[in-house]
């Protein structure tokens, strides 16, 4: 593992880089840019960003009217505010339309800490993959935080991106980035860990400690959660004496279930 990053400044320059080439792309944010780095894109493309205020389900709306005039929408802020407080108009506004809105969110998950339980999104998932229409991406690190912004963009409709508040290890070795393909970062026979987020680099070094007891265990990312990789998912069902998930998102909902539903309909195994 390499370098420490914050996946939201990886996010921030792509979001530049994507400006550059793209003129047809405009950010929203709730008043967090300095927090979710979409000031790097305003101060860049100044007359292409949206500061919409504390007012989440207005700015999802408002991203719905420019998606519908052809833009390519980036909207951001607090997970707990984009997926909790905005669900219904990222239900009906955003979704049930499939406009172009690619909704990053930062600050997910229980690592929020400090910001309280308020702010700490561990229903997330869970509530946009009851969504019809929206793609789900829970980058592992900065670099594929980078990585899946401009994958989202050459698949027309919504995504939600989800980013963490900390810094995190990148992962070295995982190879490219394809949308709706899990990454298998280590082989075993007696095991399988599934991760998203930042949990990866914790079920590596999980299996690295099992690995001194003997257990040789596999280790996969599903980055993207919708749409699932469910071959792989199943020859690891096929293949393994159990499965493991890893998730910083309650076990209703979110990765664990996706598993569970794959699994259970097609090749029933321990799940933990």
């Amino acid at each position: 593992m390499a370098e420490n990053l914050f996946q939201r400044d990886c996010y921030g320059n792509a979001l530049v880089e994507l400006g550059k080439k793209n003129k047809n792309i405009v950010v929203l944010d709730a008043d967090l840019s300095c927090s979710t780095r979409t000031n790097i894109f305003a101060k860049a493309f100044p007359d292409r960003f949206f500061n919409i205020g504390v007012a989440e389900q207005n700015m999802m709306t408002v991203a719905s009217g420019l998606a519908s005039c052809g833009k390519t929408v980036f909207v951001s802020t607090f997970a707990i505010f984009a997926t909790g407080r905005a669900w219904d108009q990222v239900r009906n506004s955003v979704c049930y339309n499939n406009f172009d809105v690619k909704i990053v969110a930062t600050h997910a998950g229980v690592s929020v800490g400090p910001d309280g339980a308020s702010h700490q999104a561990l229903e997330d998932i869970a509530l946009m993959r009851a969504i019809p229409n929206i793609n789900i991406i829970a980058p592992c690190d900065g670099p594929q935080a980078a990585e899946a912004v401009h994958a989202c963009v050459t698949v027309n409709g919504p995504f939600y991106i989800r980013l963490g508040r900390s810094k995190v290890p990148t992962i070295e070795g995982k190879g490219e980035f394809k949308f709706g393909k899990a990454q298998v970062l280590k082989k075993g026979k007696d095991v399988t860990i599934f991760a998203c987020g930042i949990m990866v680099a914790e079920a590596l070094a999980a299996a690295q400690n099992l690995s001194k007891q003997n257990i040789d265990a596999a280790v996969i990312n599903i980055h993207t959660i919708r749409p699932i990789d469910k071959e792989v998912i199943l020859n690891a069902a096929k293949s393994s004496k159990g499965l493991v998930v890893c998730e910083e998102h309650t076990v209703v909902g979110g990765l664990a279930s996706a598993i569970d539903e794959i699994v259970a309909e097609n090749c029933p195994i321990k799940v933990i």
